[in-house]
């Protein structure tokens, strides 16, 4: 057995499955932590619902899905960041050699088969279709209770560095500049 990604549309039943199951562990943890209960049902199904994926669509955008021997087993998000839907900067041509970066969301490896090398394969992949977007870097940012992510970047050359959004879950960010090769 082995995994195998490939982009898949934002609004397939294996991505809508994956993006509840995603939501629903980090919401929960969140709650469990800070408020001692699960989240909310209602709540649960406002924000999964409100969270569409729009910025993970071609041609600034794409949606990657891990399946491990052929069943859907985790997500990658990749959008560039500072570029409309049609894949335009929204804030001029820049300075010469200014490098677009990426941004990685929805990391996520089902529960039943973390350990198998899922979240590797997604990164790997994730910084492939950044590259293929034309970006030069890659950006993200998580919680201080998802060690095990944090775990993950920093095990894939990713560097905490200052914060680069206010998001109120945010509270660690990483970057890694992309080589050209691949490396």
């Amino acid at each position: 057995m082995s995994w195998t990604v490939s982009p898949e549309p934002v609004g397939s039943a294996a991505a809508v499955a994956l993006w509840r199951a995603y939501y629903t562990e980090v919401s929960d943890r969140w709650y469990e932590l800070h408020e001692g209960h699960a989240t909310d049902p209602a709540e649960l199904e406002r924000e999964i619902a409100a969270e569409t994926g729009a910025g993970l669509v071609p041609p600034s955008g794409v949606l990657l899905v891990a399946r491990w021997d052929g069943e859907p087993g985790g997500t990658a998000g990749v959008r560039l960041v500072g570029v409309d839907g049609e894949g335009r900067s929204r804030v001029g041509t820049g300075a010469e050699g200014a490098t677009l970066t990426a941004e990685l969301t929805r990391v996520f490896v089902a529960a039943g088969l973390r350990g198998k090398g899922g979240g590797s394969v997604l990164l790997a992949a994730a910084e492939e279709a950044a590259r293929s977007l034309g970006a030069g870097r890659v950006r993200l940012d998580t919680r201080h209770d998802l060690v095990e992510a944090r775990a993950l970047y920093e095990r894939h050359g990713y560097v905490e560095g200052p914060p680069h959004n206010s998001d109120q879950y945010a509270e660690h960010w990483f970057r890694k500049e992309l080589s050209v090769d691949g490396g």
